[in-house]
């Protein structure tokens, strides 16, 4: 039940009926005077994040997009307008009516389409992309979803969907970013990254789709999973399961240019509509011409990268911390006492250990919730502990050569082992040593027993490892054993006295009135809330302050945390609840312990 009836008017226009809703938007069928139909799109402004909205004027986003852009490739605006309705104001606008499907729904039915019609719609989306780029705008979500076929314009394809459109974005993103599809983003977007190079990898991800009706990189999506823990998913899998594009049954120009358009040459990528439409003009010869350049380019990169390996080795970046070590941690008691009994004790006083023939632990694995901190607490183990340390990603074991990962492996373990005492932290572990039993690749196979032989009794060596997941359940489960990953810590959302304190780490060094916050009530109405949410929640009431000059004031606060989601859900909770019951009957010797947060 929408919040218009039928024969409801919306300016000029009778509601005919609803035809999809969300929390914030409802998109009804509707009809002028003269009986044709059109699209009504209402937003409940209330309601509606205010990331869609612009600030200024206090005016959706997309429906401003709308009004300044007109192009045959991009959907149709009509009008716009507010409305009192039931539930408080809400802004409406007017589209053309679609008379035929999207391409999600024909790539549905017919499956992969004729090299010649996926051009033609290519073409089409792209002259779209084209003028929102004229206008420095993106659209940020183009999907076969979000293009539709018009049959009253022979099928010209229009974008559509304009709710995620936004200007250049860099780090810090004005849209809701919950609903994209990972399939069709670019590895940027992980990191707040939405622009024109990030608009053409999708474009031509879809492209992909019609040529060979599958999408580039197909991933098995939770939806408990927030767009980050999602998109670093993407990119692993991107990065360990490349493309075979000689494979694709389809002309050279085509497979050349999906390399390019794909990133899969990284250095030749597309920077523009322009260039993509210019190479579509090009003849088949110099094609050919072009491509071959590139392949050079492409083995002359390979050279040199093999011989700077050869050269540097692995190089990982050692430090020693010059932190506090836990005393920079607030609260995780429960998790200080255990360590300092069980492992650092050990550590330190080797003469007592002998005597008493204790065996310290191998390694230990902080699992839980994205957000929490657990890669924290383990550079502040190391300085606790006065080891070295060493913080490995995934990238950094990658390679281009086959077995380079696995040598790389062994690299880190010598280089660890002539600078120990070490503490590695692997972060996001699931990465390294995927569970082999759920089909991985071979190669990858073999990089798992390459670190499940480095990890064996590796603290004899001096080298204590922590590794860091929100998916223990993906880790290969021989690396949990004893004698490997032996201890399995559960890090869960921070608590009140954990979030008062980030409340006031993050209002640090602004202008605002101390005896005028009231931080504990701030840390009651953030209960679910993780450290990077306290961090927008600060920012956003920071960014209204600045706005009139004025100092941070409590009210500013809690109006942000009202319009603010937190990142985690209750369903995510839940299943972190369930993976924390399985990871406890794995462990063999020691209950898990919970611990705080990271401060910001």
């Amino acid at each position: 039940m929408g919040i218009l009836q039928e024969g409801a008017m919306v300016g000029d226009y009778k509601v005919l009926h609803l035809i999809k809703e969300n929390e914030y938007t409802e998109t009804y069928k509707v009809v002028n005077e003269d009986n044709n139909p059109y699209f009504v799109k209402l937003y409940v402004l209330k309601r509606t994040p205010s990331k869609l909205l612009d600030k200024e004027n206090h005016e959706v986003m997309e429906i401003s997009i709308l009004r300044n852009i007109k192009q045959a490739n991009v959907v149709s605006y009509i009008t716009d307008g507010v409305i009192d309705t039931p539930v408080g104001d809400c802004h409406y606008v007017v589209t053309n009516y679609f008379t035929g499907e999207n391409l999600a729904d024909k790539l549905s039915r017919e499956g992969k389409l004729e090299e010649e019609l996926a051009t033609q719609i290519f073409v089409g989306v792209l002259n779209g992309l084209g003028c929102l780029h004229d206008n420095k705008l993106c659209h940020n979500d183009v999907t076969p979803a979000n293009i539709m076929l018009s049959e009253s314009m022979d099928g010209t394809p229009e974008l559509i969907d304009l709710g995620h459109a936004s200007a250049w974005c860099s780090g810090s993103v004005p849209f809701v970013t919950s609903d994209l599809d990972v399939r069709y983003c670019a590895n940027a977007t992980a990191a707040g990254m939405f622009n024109e190079h990030t608009d053409l990898f999708s474009v031509f991800a879809v492209y992909y789709t019609m040529l060979t009706g599958k999408a580039p990189w197909e991933l098995e999506i939770s939806e408990d999973e927030d767009f980050a823990a999602k998109m670093s998913r993407m990119k692993k899998l991107r990065n360990t399961q490349p493309l075979d594009i000689n494979g694709l049954q389809v002309s050279d120009r085509a497979k050349y240019m999906l390399e390019k358009g794909l990133c899969l040459v990284s250095a030749d990528s597309y920077r523009s509509v322009g260039a993509v439409l210019a190479d579509l003009r090009k003849s088949d010869d110099k094609i050919e011409e072009e491509k071959t350049a590139s392949q050079n380019r492409t083995k002359k990169r390979q050279d040199t990268q093999k011989k700077k390996e050869e050269e540097e080795g692995t190089g990982f970046v050692m430090k020693r911390g010059t932190g506090r070590g836990f005393d920079d941690i607030a609260g995780m008691s429960s998790l200080k006492a255990l360590l300092q009994q069980k492992v650092i004790f050990v550590i330190q006083n080797k003469e007592l250990a002998e005597e008493y023939k204790l065996t310290p632990p191998n390694g230990m694995l902080l699992y839980g919730p994205p957000g929490c901190g657990k890669t924290f607490f383990a550079e502040k183990f190391a300085e606790q502990t006065a080891f070295n340390f060493i913080l490995v990603k995934s990238s950094d074991l990658a390679s281009i050569f086959v077995h380079g990962t696995q040598e790389k492996i062994g690299q880190l373990f010598k280089q660890a082992e002539e600078n120990a005492p070490v503490v590695i932290c692997f972060d996001e572990f699931d990465a390294f040593v995927p569970n082999r039993t759920v089909g991985t690749d071979t190669h990858l196979s073999s990089e798992v027993n390459e670190f499940l032989s480095q990890l064996n009794n590796c603290s004899k060596r001096g080298i204590f490892v922590i590794a860091t997941t929100n998916r223990p359940d993906r880790i290969d489960p021989a690396v949990l054993r004893t004698g490997r990953i032996d201890k399995h810590i559960y890090v869960p959302m921070p608590d009140k006295e954990a979030r008062r304190e980030l409340f006031s780490v993050c209002l640090k060094g602004r202008p605002y009135d101390e005896n005028a916050i009231d931080l504990d009530a701030l840390a009651e109405s953030t209960d679910g809330y993780i450290a990077s949410d306290i961090a927008f929640i600060v920012n956003d009431a920071a960014m209204t302050a600045a706005f009139t000059h004025t100092t941070i004031t409590q009210e500013m606060l809690e109006q942000s945390i009202r319009e603010t989601t937190p990142s985690i859900s209750k369903d995510a909770i839940a299943m972190y609840d369930a993976l924390q019951t399985m990871m406890e009957g794995i462990e063999r010797n020691n209950l898990t312990s919970t611990i705080g947060y990271k401060p910001r």
